[in-house]
């Protein structure tokens, strides 16, 4: 027989599920790469969505170069600001404010080669070979640095991806960015890869979009082969930058 004194309707306790969601933000503010306590006007920003995102990349220009037999390798031009913020290297701001971070990768390819934009005269700069260097990262946060690779990434390939840092599980959490070079003034420990840019009569080089000296960066090049016709025209190509979380 089953007593009715077990049964324990009369306990004083009960345990019962509580949730509740705390919504990530869409967006980060874009900071300084060598000072990312500092908000900083990049212009345009081309971003993605979600907890894991890219908050920002820099695009990749060289400016107006000059067409010689012989040189042939062309440094870019280096990161320029809307602010007063002096200019840094080409960078990737990057966000992961999951709850549980599983790491990340990001990956960079070049869907072809650079072409020339005039239809009369197109052309392809076959042989061209762009390079990046000098990659670091930097955050405010105290989440440990993802992995990024330090030796010259030199895209051979079209539409094949190479990797610029990985953040293992639980690191690479919070707001980082990822510079290819830096400044002659960062107090990070990086090689400085700046210079200003003066022409012939050693006058500075403008930058129109921001109305200030122009500056190359040794980080990232362009090298062409000299056999290759180069016509003065502008030549462009794209990049497609991936951020995929780690399984």
């Amino acid at each position: 027989m089953l007593s009715a004194d077990v049964v324990t309707a009369e306990s004083t306790s009960l345990e019962t599920n509580g949730t509740v969601k705390v919504p990530g933000n869409d967006s980060s503010i874009i900071v300084d790469p060598e000072k990312p306590e500092k908000p900083v006007n990049p212009g345009e920003v081309p971003s993605t969505k979600g907890d894991l995102r890219i908050d920002y990349v820099s695009s990749v220009e060289f400016g107006r170069v000059k067409i010689d037999a012989k040189k042939r390798s062309y440094k870019a031009l280096a990161h320029q600001f809307l602010d007063d913020t002096e200019p840094r290297g080409s960078y990737i701001q990057i966000t992961d404010q999951r709850t549980v971070s599983t790491g990340w990768s990001i990956q960079v390819k070049q869907n072809s080669q650079f072409t020339g934009d005039t239809e009369a005269t197109s052309s392809e700069l076959k042989g061209a070979v762009l390079s990046l260097d000098q990659a670091w990262a930097n955050s405010l946060g105290n989440s440990l640095a993802p992995t990024v690779t330090r030796n010259t990434i030199a895209i051979q390939n079209f539409d094949t991806a190479y990797e610029l840092a990985t953040a293992k599980p639980n690191t690479g959490r919070g707001v980082w960015t990822i510079a290819f070079g830096a400044s002659a003034t960062n107090n990070n420990n990086q090689k400085n890869t700046l210079e200003p840019l003066i022409d012939d009569k050693g006058q500075a080089v403008m930058d129109s979009r921001v109305n200030k000296q122009a500056h190359s960066n040794s980080a990232i090049k362009l090298d062409i082969p000299e056999k290759v016709t180069i016509k003065p025209q502008k030549y462009k190509t794209k990049l497609t930058w991936i951020l995929g979380d780690m399984p």
